[in-house]
């Protein structure tokens, strides 16, 4: 092969990398409710989502092989759907503390709907923990993670308004869902 075809193979395979990252930031911004930056899913409701959270995951933050963030939390909604977010402290952390909302953080997390309490997603069902900023990802996340602490866990009851929306993330999550999380944080 010439100089010349080796330049265009690799321009070619750089272009074709190129448009591969841009189609997947298109996809994953689909189903964002906000007119904020949020652009990926939190929980991979789909297999796009998926592939991005799978590229963002930790090989130095890992899901603890004792106490309580060891293990997956059971999450049961209760009561009225909420119409502001309600951040609740399970467990306090003592570690690094989430002070921006353009961090990027590792986490374990289950997401739940609100009504009825179907799982629509669980990195802890991965198996693996994810990584990503917090200014890529719902406003419920976004506004409910600055100030937790590494080695904490919180919930997340988010109104539909700052997580998907009228137009949900199908088939998943309904349009209009409030959202229930669970979220380990394991590092900042």
């Amino acid at each position: 092969m010439t100089n010349a075809g080796a330049h265009r193979n690799v321009t070619a395979r750089a272009a074709f990398a190129l448009a591969s990252l841009a189609a997947a930031i298109v996809i994953a911004g689909c189903g964002s409710s906000s007119s904020s930056t949020s652009t990926i899913g939190v929980g991979n409701e789909n297999s796009a989502d998926s592939s991005l959270a799978k590229s963002g995951t930790s090989s130095t933050a890992t899901t603890p092989t004792s106490g309580p963030l060891s293990k997956a939390p059971t999450v049961t909604p209760s009561g009225s759907a909420p119409t502001k977010l309600v951040i609740k402290d399970i467990i306090k952390g003592t570690g690094k503390e989430v002070t921006s909302p353009s961090q990027s953080v590792t986490v374990n997390y289950t997401g739940v709907l609100f009504k009825g309490g179907k799982e629509f997603d669980s990195s802890w069902k991965r198996a693996e923990p994810a990584t990503f900023s917090l200014n890529g990802v719902i406003p419920g996340w976004t506004k409910g993670i600055p100030g937790m602490r590494v080695g904490g866990r919180r919930e997340l009851i988010i109104p539909a308004s700052l997580a998907y929306g009228a137009k949900g993330s199908p088939p998943t999550i309904p349009p209009n869902a409030p959202l229930v999380f669970v979220i380990d944080l394991l590092a900042t």
